[in-house]
């Protein structure tokens, strides 16, 4: 079993780890007080608000593609480089939170086009009653 590194217990705090690789550090942490350790140390950091590079990049997911690049790989618009990055950082580092996204938008796909024009017309309606109360207000 290979040693669990500060930038996976940073990336376990954050819910960004694939289930195998959760489970993985879990179970090291049961029998590894010096994990156990090392995680409290990596906690106390974060509570004093570590502004190291990682740390930025970690928070900001700054590798992480747009929700609106992410729809255009699902439309195929993207060139060759950036579609196989972006494939890249779903498939194999498997960051949950563009997994996510791209469910979701993948689901918005599949729906029927009637089922999604009432959806934007809903929107439109409760943003539209939002803004002229606003402007009222």
């Amino acid at each position: 079993m290979s040693e669990i590194t500060r930038e996976q217990l940073h990336a376990y705090l954050d819910d960004a780890l694939a289930e195998a690789e959760t489970a993985r550090v879990e179970q090291a942490l049961r029998s590894s007080e010096a994990l156990r350790q090392s995680l409290r140390k990596v906690m106390q950091e974060r509570d004093r608000g570590e502004h190291s590079l990682g740390a930025i990049w970690r928070r900001e997911r700054l590798t992480c593609p747009s929700r609106e690049t992410l729809g255009s790989l699902l439309l195929e618009v993207l060139d060759d480089a950036e579609a196989d990055y972006i494939r890249f950082h779903v498939e194999t580092v498997g960051c949950p939170f563009c997994v996510a996204n791209l469910l979701d938008l993948q689901n918005a796909q599949k729906e029927p086009g009637s089922k999604a024009k009432e959806r934007r017309k809903r929107f439109f309606q409760s943003s539209a009653g939002y803004l002229q109360s606003s402007r009222d207000g």
